[in-house]
């Protein structure tokens, strides 16, 4: 009988990847599992994520910034701002595809990181780096492509479990900032969620005050994950 018990490991301490002069450590669901696949989806209702093969829960020793969330589907409503994306971004068509290598996969994920991530250590990929980081042989994972007449404009990496969808990440033309592909990924995938009949999109983590994770905050509403329990995004606000 195949057992039902999950082992976990504790990383080494490592650098944060949100704060300088931090370290992080994560808990990770035993790579090796062989049952890794079925209960990838009932870790991220607890609040995992998943890079590469590894599916991953930050468990900082002083540090507890790293706050699950989600998007309940079929309440979301897009805000102005996010009604403008949309409509700004009418003429692009969206195509789910496998989830695998290609040049032209992989021309556009180095420019992206070229553009956005020049020298924090990811803006030099390797055609290695592109599998091991974004998809592995287990995960349920696809690529939804955006392109206009053709041309490949952006990718969301996309998990799709019976638990709901995760946005794995995204990567984009970065001379097509203007058109906020970022935003409109998310709510292309909103939309394939609610297609799907998936209660939740896992956005990853809300780091409060954080440039670069405040975003997931106009996804409302947003559910975050706290001591256990899935609850409304302002219950976990200062009062």
């Amino acid at each position: 009988m195949k057992s039902d018990v999950v082992r976990l490991f504790q990383t080494l301490p490592h650098e944060c990847g949100y704060y300088s002069g931090r370290t992080a450590q994560n808990l990770v669901i035993d790579p090796s599992a062989p049952h890794l696949a079925a209960v990838y989806g009932l870790a991220l209702a607890r609040g995992f994520r998943r890079a590469g093969g590894h599916v991953y829960h930050p468990h900082c020793g002083s540090c507890r910034a790293c706050i699950p969330c989600r998007v309940a589907v079929d309440a979301f409503r897009p805000d102005r701002s996010q009604r403008r994306c949309r409509a700004r971004n009418a003429d692009l068509e969206l195509r789910v595809e496998p989830a695998r290598y290609s040049e032209e996969y992989f021309e556009l994920y180095q420019r992206y990181l070229s553009g956005r991530h020049r020298g924090g250590g990811m803006d030099r990929p390797q055609h290695e780096d592109f599998s091991r980081f974004l998809y592995t042989e287990w995960s349920p994972t696809h690529f939804l492509a955006i392109r206009r007449n053709g041309r490949l404009l952006g990718i969301a990496v996309t998990d799709v479990c019976a638990q709901g969808m995760s946005a794995v990440y995204t990567f984009y033309d970065p001379a097509e900032t203007a058109r906020g592909l970022g935003t409109f990924a998310i709510l292309a995938q909103l939309e394939w969620a609610a297609r799907e009949g998936l209660p939740h999109l896992y956005l990853g983590y809300w780091i409060a005050g954080h440039p670069k994770m405040d975003y997931k905050r106009r996804f409302q509403p947003l559910e975050a994950l706290v001591q256990g329990s899935w609850v409304g995004f302002e219950a976990t606000q200062p009062t």
